[in-house]
């Protein structure tokens, strides 16, 4: 087998020390991961099923960038900055939405067709000797793979989708995941902003350790048969099982009892919960029943909010759809118990007794993370602050030592 289609082992000594704290609260480091973590790596807009029709929409925001994807007339989705070319004004406003024939500028109407040509503008005399063919919405780099929408503002490491999710690919074609729908009255879910770094909230996510202590109904759920596998490239996955137990708490009882066998997956699939971690901020999740994806989305330094979508297959009957509900239910109290984890991780960042991390075996994956961003960003691998002014300096100069041969 390909080495990159097999898990990282644990090695069998390794730093256990995680992210130095200064690394958490660094306006001049976030500005770096900004531009060489954030916005040149793959993000999830949506998924080809929440644009069934031609003219359909969607929009994605990230730290100062604005993305349109919009499926044209001639049934292509496309992305496009979500910047009308005159004044840089948005061209569509929501999440979501619909335009019949053509996208219309609300600043002064300026009119796009929906494969991001420009129609016309106002008062074309106005403008002098213009051409039109330069004036179109400017594409933003875009992937479809397995019906998920994968953007990338800026150029950057990582590969193509379809390369990148070699390891996991299987499952996704087992799960049956580009023809998801959108999943109804509970199709799209986020959570206020929480006033902590995004990689907080990526600390938690990134392993079951706490999952006996911290999750009443997922340990209800599947118990011990929780792991985590760490794959090369910044792919992860994390499985569990459920069924041998009854269930004590209540939703965890009636999802048990209420859940049909989905007969289509394979065996191996048919009582997992399984989540498939994207460096570097980016989850999508499968349930027999259904399928979700959610991101930590930084609107700063010290504020990150948790957004995404979740999905349906498309022959769900009733009993799917209730055992779907009480999944979500379970995961959205999960979500809760991690939001009050995440505030309190990164509470300690900024004490004077935090020393360092000391991460399990069964935390390799946090580890793992903090290795993607070291290596991106050399300069958080130092143990003290250095002054702010001189944060992006250090780098540079870490980056190019490290370029050189030995």
């Amino acid at each position: 087998m390909n080495e990159r289609l097999k898990p990282i082992p644990v090695p069998a000594e390794w730093d256990r020390r995680g992210l130095p704290g200064w690394t958490y609260h660094s306006k001049a480091l976030f500005a770096l991961e900004r531009t060489d973590v954030l916005l040149n790596h793959w993000q999830i807009a949506g998924h080809v099923g929440n644009l069934p029709a031609a003219g359909d929409w969607l929009t994605f925001d990230l730290l100062g960038e604005r993305a349109l994807v919009i499926r044209g007339r001639d049934g292509v989705v496309r992305a496009f900055h979500n910047l009308c070319r005159h004044r840089g004004a948005r061209v569509v406003e929501g999440d979501a939405g619909h335009c019949r024939a053509a996208l219309v500028c609300p600043f002064h109407g300026w009119v796009y067709n929906t494969d991001g040509t420009l129609r016309g503008a106002a008062r074309p005399e106005s403008f002098g000797d213009m051409d039109r063919a330069a004036f179109g919405l400017k594409p933003v780099e875009m992937e479809i793979w397995q019906g998920f929408i994968f953007l990338r503002f800026l150029p950057g490491p990582q590969p193509a989708v379809a390369d990148l999710m070699a390891p996991v690919a299987a499952d996704f074609a087992a799960y049956g995941a580009g023809h998801l729908l959108p999943g109804g009255t509970f199709g799209q879910w986020d959570l206020e902003p929480m006033e902590v770094n995004w990689k907080s909230v990526r600390d938690v996510d990134n392993e079951g350790y706490h999952v006996a202590m911290a999750h009443p109904a997922l340990q209800d759920l599947y118990g011990r048969s929780y792991r985590d596998l760490v794959y090369p490239g910044g792919v992860s996955k994390s499985e569990a099982e459920f069924g041998d137990q009854p269930g004590r708490l209540w939703s965890v009882r009636r999802y048990l009892s209420l859940r049909p066998d989905q007969g289509a997956l394979p065996e191996r699939l048919r009582r997992a919960w399984t989540y498939y971690g994207i460096f570097p901020n980016t989850v999508i999740s499968f349930t027999p029943e259904g399928a979700q994806y959610y991101q930590d989305i930084p609107l700063g330094p010290t504020s990150t909010v948790v957004g995404g979508r979740l999905y349906r297959r498309p022959d769900e009957d009733r009993a799917t759809r209730a055992a779907r509900y009480l999944a979500y239910r379970i995961d959205r109290e999960t979500a809760g118990e991690d939001r009050q984890l995440s505030v309190w991780s990164n509470e300690s960042m900024k004490s004077s007794a935090f020393e360092a991390f000391h991460l399990s075996d069964l935390e390799f994956g946090v580890r793992a993370h903090h290795d993607n961003l070291r290596r991106l960003l050399p300069v958080m691998s130092l143990a003290d602050a250095p002054d702010e002014d001189q944060v992006a300096l250090i780098n540079e100069s870490l980056r190019r030592a490290s370029a050189k041969p030995d």
